[in-house]
């Protein structure tokens, strides 16, 4: 196949039918600007900043290539930044509660409008980003924002909020530690102190600024946004947020009723019915005005950040009412703790939770030549009854890139990687932007270490900004081992996003401890995948196909190569074939595995 077939074969594939979505998380920042200054601590003007308007047409067909059926804006709503926007009306935000220059978008300022640093025109911010979402479905695919519901900024006040919300705050009683209706937790009679630096950290890198001054004007102090109950919360407290109160006592006993039993086997309609003549707590319902205020303004769904530390009540009343006015709302919950997956997802109506701990974490190890591949087998097994709710990753905002040194030093290391995480589940898979070119985050900017790239400071990208090429999004300035990691994603990536097969049942294979192997199977086709995590080795493999597989083959099965023949990197199998086993008993697969090889074999019965 020549690359222009190639490519228009992939252009086809790209308008069926997702069988299952595949997230591409984006930091809105950073996506478009293609300075490649990256001084440290450095202003907007001397790094740049990417704006909605990057995301032109061509920036969104590049993307959908990849099998995206949504896109998350990482760091949309208004966030506590550095940069002076009083012009608009927007108060200065201090740097003793900011982290980096450009701030955390997990310290939201304003639920009810959008970063002035992603606007051309900050006076239309809003605007622009209406477009930006009208953009995105003219392309194909749906929008997905931040909701973070456990924290907002020290210094949130809405300008924006319509005429009937009230800021979050405004009617607290600051007199107690604790009310159900109070907004907020308060440290009584202490006013709140800034943490002290550590390891030599001062705002802004020691920058001279007007605000810069080591105190910060909140009395009481209120707890900070992970929980931290001191005035003077410590350097490694979420220190720049404060905690927002769901009428959990300070004892952690529940102000509110509890979902009755059995209600983990209804549905939303239910829960709706439940909540709606319930007296429940205020930030309930001021986050239920925030979420159907974007719902209203063409947002297809929401990732929530730290899911966990607000009651699942909350969320079967938040998501319940999400999905009256839209069922198809698209919920993704950051939950890490596996004994909660059952409730977020039953009790609290999420449709996607991280599979972070167990399976991206025991693959990590893998991918780092410390694990056994036996391990993701087990998490599979144990997951199978909500497989389908897991959404998968090897990168997002939180996490290293596959190519910086703490993780596995090369991009191509990532490869098989890729195709265990993104074809051995049901469940949604999510791209991080940069991650199919091989970006590093090894750039130091400021705030926080390399190895991640930077969400709290002005920076370039430099392999995704290669891939973007001034704007043209076609890879034009991309090294060909870059590009030929870039068509290894698209090639697996339209297995995972297209192939109806991936809605199959999930069954193991017996294999070494650095190969992974398994089948997902219909009653019409069987995929057979397998990969090789051996970084130095050529393997000659043969797997005993499971019973349940065998069972459904015809005779002269006739197999078809989807990966690892003659694909664009040239990097997995030489060739494969499929003989009977002792006595006619069962079926064998011989492949030969080159190093961090894969291959995907389909049969259609």
């Amino acid at each position: 196949m020549t690359s222009s077939e190639e490519t228009d074969s992939q252009k086809e594939v790209i308008q069926q039918a997702h069988t299952k979505p595949v997230v591409y998380q984006v930091f809105t920042r950073l996506f478009g600007n293609t300075n490649t200054t990256n001084k440290p601590w450095g202003t907007i003007e001397d790094n740049g900043v990417g704006k909605f308007s990057d995301f032109t047409d061509d920036a969104l067909k590049g993307i959908k290539e990849l099998g995206v059926s949504h896109i998350w804006y990482t760091g949309v709503p208004h966030h506590a930044v550095i940069n002076d926007y009083t012009a608009y009306g927007i108060s200065n935000d201090d740097p003793d509660v900011v982290k980096g220059r450009a701030g955390s978008p997990y310290a939201v300022k304003d639920y009810y409008n959008v970063n002035p640093d992603l606007a051309d025109n900050p006076a239309r911010r809003l605007e622009e980003f209406e477009a930006l979402i009208a953009r995105t479905h003219k392309n194909g695919m749906k929008v997905l924002i931040d909701i973070v519901p456990n924290h907002v900024a020290r210094n949130y006040k809405s300008l924006s909020m319509p005429d009937h919300i009230e800021n979050f705050g405004a009617s607290d009683n600051t007199k107690v530690e604790y009310a159900r209706d109070n907004n907020f937790y308060y440290i009584v009679g202490e006013a709140f102190s800034v943490p002290e630096g550590e390891n030599g950290y001062q705002p802004l890198g020691g920058e001279a600024h007007p605000l810069a001054d080591g105190e910060f004007d909140e009395y009481p102090a209120k707890w900070t946004g992970n929980g931290a109950r001191k005035a003077q919360p410590h350097a490694n407290d979420w220190y720049e947020t404060v905690k927002v109160n769901y009428g959990v006592r300070p004892d952690g006993s529940y102000d509110f009723p509890s979902l009755p039993d059995g209600f983990d086997k209804l549905g939303y309609e239910e829960h709706h019915a439940f909540w709606a003549d319930v007296d429940v707590p205020d930030s309930w319902l001021k986050f239920n005005d925030i979420v159907h205020y974007w719902l209203d303004k063409g947002v297809d769904g929401f990732r929530y950040d730290m899911a966990e530390m607000v009651p699942v009540e909350f969320w079967s009343y938040l998501n319940s009412s999400i999905k009256m006015k839209n069922p198809d709302a698209f919920l993704l919950a950051e939950v890490y703790q596996p004994h909660l997956y059952r409730d977020y997802l039953h009790l609290g109506k999420m449709d996607y939770l991280y599979d972070k701990v167990e399976f991206y974490d025991s693959l990590k190890r893998v991918m780092q030549g410390e694990g056994d591949t036996a391990q993701l087998h087990t998490i599979q097994q144990g997951l199978a009854d909500i497989e389908h709710h897991m959404l998968h990753f090897l990168e997002n905002h939180d996490e290293q890139r596959i190519a910086s040194p703490d993780f596995a030093g090369d991009a191509v290391m990532g490869k098989p990687g890729l195709v265990a995480s993104a074809l051995v589940n049901r469940a949604p898979m999510m791209l991080y932007f940069g991650q199919d070119v091989g970006e590093d985050g090894s750039e130091e900017m400021g705030f926080g270490d390399p190895t991640r790239t930077s969400i709290f400071d002005y920076a370039g990208v430099p392999a995704h900004q290669r891939w973007m090429n001034n704007g043209k999004f076609d890879g034009g300035q991309l090294t060909e081992q870059e590009r030929q990691l870039r068509a290894y994603y698209k090639q697996v990536m339209q297995i995972a996003a297209f192939h109806p097969t991936m809605q199959g049942n999930y069954t193991k294979i017996d294999a070494p401890a650095n190969v992974f192997a398994f089948a997902r199977y219909t009653d019409n086709s069987v995929l057979i995948v397998a990969s090789s995590f051996s970084r130095d080795d050529v393997l000659e493999l043969s797997f005993s196909l499971p019973e349940s597989i065998v069972s459904a083959l015809p005779a002269n099965s006739q197999w078809t190569i989807l990966l690892g023949g003659s694909e664009p990197s040239n990097t997995s199998t030489q060739s494969f074939s499929v003989e009977a086993g002792e006595d006619d008993s069962g079926i064998i697969l011989n492949t030969r595995l080159q190093p961090l090889g894969s291959v995907v074999l389909e049969l259609a019965l």
